[in-house]
């Protein structure tokens, strides 16, 4: 997929998809002071207050966040159809989701069922929201893209995991269900179905035209999402004794035959040189095949401490990398074009703009990745017992601060320069 291939003509302001960006890091360290101010006790159970807590500022904070931000993104320039009303939709939708993840967050951290109502009330009304401006675009879209219907897939998961999350919250009187079997399903709907989908749809896109790559291969292209699907679908309406393990093995072998096909297709890269995107895809990749195989050690001998371990290395090794990796060439990309396209509108502006790598500097992006395996290397040693919480939760805290800091920087260079080039608009106006 090539830039020409791209409406660039359609991309929304910038503010759209960059508040989403922007806010994302912040609930990654609210993450990481939960880990600062928990004990041990914390990885006792994935069912506790504060794991719950912990894994939805994930899910719905980090990952929630800058998907929607991408969603808004790409579909005018990937599919060509512009959003009405952008700017006031984007508003809605990132205050009620980023209003309804707090309150549920804090429903769930504080066992306070009126959070809970309020936080799935809100956040529903955003998905809502999300696939009536979604299923719009994939109704009136004619692109063929693959990244199409992974797109649309992922956010049905959505519609999915939340559907059974609501369910749930009700049936149960706005109490945490915990160990129901439904909550298997909102699980795998929620991280295979909207986190993995969508990451995957993403990296037909981003994979090649920012890394540099060969196209995934068309085959991989057209059945990997759909066959993904299938498998989800089935394994949520068969019975489970008897095909569970058979469909739960499959979609683990598809997720690792995707990373195994994006890491060969990253040697086969066409520039050598270092980026640190492409060592955070690779950190997520080698994550999802690690999350594979503590699935299957989980499998054969049942330990808590295997089950968190495949949680962490899909959530914050896999899903955590990948869309850091993201931001890092998403962020300058949309800086450089929309600061590009004022450079065009004001033709006599004499000054320069700064090109992608100037928008977010590698060294600050490349600390930002050290840090952020440092957290996964020692969230990991800490599930085993061997360290408290609080040293991985350090970690995190630095992690994001950095990655926030970086964020921020991009967007006050953005208006540093159109500053400039509007105050030299003026100037020539007024000769």
């Amino acid at each position: 997929m090539s830039y020409t291939a791209l409406s660039l003509s359609q991309t929304p302001p910038l503010s759209v998809p960059l508040r989403y960006f922007l806010t994302a890091p912040l609930y990654l360290f609210a993450a990481g002071l939960i880990l600062v101010f928990n004990g041990p006790e914390l990885f006792a159970s994935r069912w506790s207050p504060a794991m719950l807590a912990l894994t939805h500022l994930i899910t719905l904070g980090f990952l929630g966040s800058c998907m929607l931000g991408a969603i808004q993104q790409l579909l005018p320039v990937l599919m060509g159809v512009p959003v009405a009303g952008a700017r006031p939709v984007s508003l809605l939708l990132y205050l009620l989701w980023s209003l309804g993840t707090a309150s549920l967050v804090l429903g769930m951290g504080l066992g306070w069922p009126a959070g809970l109502q309020v936080g799935a009330t809100l956040l529903g009304l955003a998905a809502a929201g999300t696939e009536l401006v979604g299923g719009r675009a994939l109704l009136r879209t004619t692109s063929r893209h693959a990244t199409v219907p992974a797109m649309a897939l992922a956010l049905l998961a959505l519609l999915v995991a939340f559907s059974i999350a609501l369910y749930l919250l009700w049936r149960f009187g706005w109490q945490l269900p915990l160990a129901h079997p439904l909550t298997r399903l909102h699980i795998g709907w929620g991280a295979v179905g909207w986190v993995g989908l969508l990451i995957i749809g993403v990296a037909y896109q981003v994979v090649p035209m920012f890394q540099i790559t060969p196209e995934y291969p068309r085959w991989l292209r057209r059945a990997l999402v759909p066959a993904l699907a299938a498998l989800l679908l089935l394994w949520s309406l068969l019975p489970w004794p008897v095909a569970e393990p058979l469909l739960s093995g499959l979609i683990a072998a598809a997720l690792a035959g995707f990373a195994l096909q994006t890491l060969l297709l990253q040697r086969r890269r066409r520039r050598r040189l270092a980026d640190v995107t492409l060592d955070f895809w690779r950190l997520a990749m080698a994550a999802l095949l690690l999350a594979v195989l503590a699935w299957l050690a989980n499998r054969l001998y049942p330990l808590v401490a295997l089950e968190l371990a495949a949680g962490v290395l899909f959530l914050a090794g896999f899903a955590l990398s990948a869309v850091n990796g993201m931001l890092y060439k998403i962020v300058p990309f949309l800086v450089w074009l929309h600061l590009n396209n004022r450079l065009q509108q004001a033709a006599q502006w004499q000054g320069s703009i700064p090109n992608m790598k100037q928008v977010i500097p590698e060294r600050m992006a490349r600390w930002q990745l050290r840090l952020h395996l440092a957290a996964l290397l020692l969230l990991l040693a800490a599930l085993s017992g061997w360290l408290p919480p609080l040293l991985p939760g350090i970690a995190w805290l630095a992690s994001s601060a950095v990655l926030f800091w970086n964020l921020l920087q991009a967007l006050l260079l953005y208006r540093r320069v159109a500053g400039e080039q509007t105050g030299s608009m003026r100037s020539q106006d007024n000769q």
